[in-house]
């Protein structure tokens, strides 16, 4: 039951896409000095790990307890794909510019739903069109981000599309805790059997970098649950675009990079298409 609370629900969702912001931005520095996997699996073991403490004790056997294994495992595959794909990503591609073309996903699940035969209104299609657009605009072909680097962003897109669907689906059935327990377990082991073949003991200072790169992400994860009980989704989706500013603040800071112009219209043209679809879910 949603409490109406709607301006708690927005600033759990600006806090929520910082936080997310700012562990892209650690995660792209961590891979610049370490296997890509051992950074990942350290994240994923410390979400798990923080889950099993904070709610362990209350929930215990619920914690694990789902009525749709299946999804859940497919769920946790997603999840640990869009991780693999974007932090890839990050290596060849600014920060700013890889998390807007994640955010065409909305555009994606669209397309997704009208595949599987659920009615669209003509206003999503031009928020699709609008979406592709931006897209084109931010990599520009003839640009300096026209690579196959570019691809792995849009990968994660698609990937993320999966697991906004099933996430969905879920969401009557299993407990948003769980859901998220499961999600950290299944990254975990997935990513521990390839773990041997890519390990180098990381720095101390590195070591402690991934034990928070797996705090951001499970603090900024309980904060967007929690956010939905207070406002409607309708509310706060426009709010999650803000991820694409802290973003581009997180790479000016950190990394030194300014988006030029053009990049910053194909910006704007994707966070429209999406604040344009959060109007037409509210109008309906």
């Amino acid at each position: 039951m949603i409490a109406h609370r709607p301006l708690l629900g927005i600033s759990l969702i600006l806090t929520a896409t910082l936080l997310l912001a700012c562990h892209d931005g650690l995660a792209k520095h961590l891979t610049a000095g370490n296997p890509l996997l051992v950074v990942i699996w350290g994240r994923y073991m410390m979400q798990t790990l923080l889950l099993l403490a904070v709610f362990g004790p209350s929930m215990r056997g619920g914690l694990v307890r789902t009525g749709r294994p299946l999804a859940q495992l497919a769920r946790g595959l997603s999840l640990v794909a869009i991780s693999l794909l974007f932090v890839t990503g990050l290596r060849y591609i600014p920060l700013a510019e890889a998390t807007a073309v994640i955010f065409l996903t909305p555009v994606l699940v669209t397309l997704a739903s009208a595949w599987l035969g659920e009615p669209i209104r003509r206003g999503h299609w031009v928020a699709v069109g609008l979406g592709l657009a931006g897209v084109l605009v931010i990599v520009r072909p003839g640009g300096a981000l026209f690579t196959p680097a570019i691809l792995f962003p849009l990968a994660a897109a698609l990937c993320f599309t999966v697991y906004q669907i099933l996430t969905r689906r879920l969401g009557g059935t299993d407990h948003a805790v769980t859901s998220n327990f499961l999600t950290a377990v299944i990254g975990s082991v997935t990513l521990g059997t390839a773990l041997p073949f890519q390990w180098q003991a990381p720095s101390l200072v590195d070591g402690l970098s991934i034990v928070l790169l797996g705090l951001l992400a499970t603090v900024a994860h309980l904060l967007l649950t929690h956010a939905f009980r207070f406002a409607s989704a309708a509310t706060l989706a426009p709010f999650t675009y803000a991820q694409i500013a802290f973003a581009a603040l997180v790479s000016l800071v950190a990394f030194g990079h300014v988006p030029d112009a053009t990049a910053l219209l194909g910006m704007a043209i994707i966070a429209s298409s999406g604040l344009y679809m959060a109007y037409l879910q509210r109008q309906a």
